[in-house]
């Protein structure tokens, strides 16, 4: 997504170079990228989202003939963990990293840019003391690419939009859920409509692949589109029709297309989008070896579990990185041997029912708000002793109230979908139960008639998404 915005920079900016460009937002694309936040989901998907919708402002920035604009509001999460003495909003994930919030509302890529970077904390030394047009900066932001100023009466004569009026109202009134479907509704029902016949080949082709392979389950780890999937599903029917052979081992697993290929820490078969045949077929080859370290791997499970009083070991697929069946072995295997060897005393079942999932990027053990330990593996073991011992009680009230959350979101759900003829009501995986109840629940108290027949996923953020899903923030005005 990054490298469409910088091929913009280059092909469309008056007032930056290409090379010029690149080397500005280079700080940004190091400090946000979703490919290095791997390890955190959540703020993964967040940048993702955020840089799409960074491309679609700089999209219309460069329309011809574009008049207005909406202001644009992005979340980032960064990597550095400095102070930021700017004025923008900004918070601290449970993972460390900040959040920042801002608002785009410049018309050309030069301020764009500097805006980015000075959002988030990162140096624009490198873009102002640049020689652009042979001018500094603030003249060059007063006399390149600057829109025409007409009369207040150009505009109550032609009926064209103020622009400077439209900014103004935009800054004073917040976005509300009412205004943002009356402004949006038609262009997603629009896509909707469209991308429908895709939707019905993309469930016929899950079926049957489901059904001819007696596959458990199909998924994607990101939100592609409904034409990139049904691409995919297509490709493993040929490779089932080309080698029927090498599928006899998939009975009851869950096929995953994601980033990258082999067996993942949940034991589900990854099909990685960017692989030819060739290397699928490999995975399925293999998948005879992986069903034997799937089996070694819930044993080092197990004596995990014994010595630590028979706390059970889970891995959460929303709440971890995606880790193949060797990494996370290898993960568990390190754990093992440094609880072997520090004996510590926990009488045995003393702590049945409770659950711990490991984590390599954290250096002190916390307690999740569904009841789980998220112990670090380089946890000092006489600490992580005194902790689960300190916190035993609360998580087994954490892992009670998850249970109540659970149904209670699953029963909000249903009534808000039959409520508004919804044909769809989901979250993305960032959005906790807690915020799903909440969302629900005010949405409930609402008369919402655009929204029958729609898709509609709870985020952060409002967007249309190419195949017409609503996405509204889950703390909605």
């Amino acid at each position: 997504c990054l490298d469409k915005i910088l091929l913009q920079c280059v092909l469309q900016s008056r007032t930056l170079s290409g090379a010029d460009a690149i080397n500005a937002l280079r700080p940004f694309y190091f400090a946000v990228h979703p490919d290095f936040f791997g390890q955190h989901p959540k703020e993964r998907e967040v940048n993702e989202n955020s840089l799409k919708r960074l491309n679609g402002y700089l999209e219309n920035l460069q329309k011809p003939g574009f008049r207005s604009f909406k202001p644009t509001q992005l979340t980032f999460y960064v990597r550095e963990r400095e102070p930021n003495s700017s004025n923008v909003q900004e918070s601290f994930s449970a993972s460390g990293f900040r959040a920042v919030s801002f608002t785009l509302h410049t018309r050309d890529l030069l301020s764009t840019v500097l805006d980015i970077l000075n959002s988030c904390s990162l140096s624009t030394e490198h873009v102002q003391s640049l020689n652009v047009n042979s001018q500094p900066h603030k003249e060059a932001k007063s006399t390149v690419n600057r829109p025409i100023k007409w009369d207040k009466t150009y505009y109550s004569f032609t009926g064209f939009k103020d622009p400077e009026e439209e900014l103004e109202q935009a800054q004073r009134v917040e976005t509300t859920l009412i205004s943002w479907l009356d402004d949006n509704e038609a262009s997603a029902v629009k896509k909707l409509k469209k991308s429908l016949p895709l939707r019905k080949e993309l469930e016929r082709l899950k079926i049957e692949l489901s059904h001819e392979l007696q596959l458990s389950d199909i998924r994607w780890q990101r939100s592609w589109g409904i034409a990139h999937r049904c691409s995919q599903l297509h490709s493993l029917g040929r490779l089932v029709q080309q080698r029927p052979e090498i599928l006899r081992n998939v009975k009851g697993r869950t096929v995953v297309f994601t980033d990258r290929s082999g067996m993942s820490a949940a034991g589900h078969i990854m099909l990685g989008t960017m692989d030819v045949h060739h290397h699928w077929t490999k995975i399925f080859e293999r998948l005879p070896n992986y069903y034997k370290l799937q089996k070694r791997l819930l044993l080092l499970e197990d004596r995990i579990s014994q010595l630590l009083g028979g706390i059970q070991v889970i891995y959460i697929e929303e709440l971890q990185p995606l880790l193949t069946l060797e990494e996370y072995y290898e993960t568990l295997n390190s754990f093992y041997n440094k609880l072997r060897d520090s004996r510590l005393p926990f009488h045995p079942r003393s702590l049945r029912g409770l659950q711990m999932i490991l984590e390599s990027d954290r250096y002190a053990p916390s307690l999740h708000e569904f009841g789980h330990f998220m112990i670090p593996t380089v946890c000092d073991p006489a600490a992580l002793q005194w902790f689960i011992f300190a916190k035993a009680q609360e998580a087994r009230e954490n892992l009670k109230r998850k249970e109540e959350m659970m149904i209670t979101e699953k029963e909000l759900i249903d009534t808000s979908t039959e409520r508004f003829s919804l044909d769809r009501l989901y979250k993305e995986p960032s959005v906790s139960s807690a915020q799903m109840i909440d969302c629900c629940k005010r949405l409930l108290e609402e008369s919402l008639p655009y929204l029958q027949g729609m898709h509609l996923c709870i985020s952060h953020f409002y967007s249309v998404l190419q195949d017409g899903d609503l996405c509204i923030p889950w703390n909605w005005k």
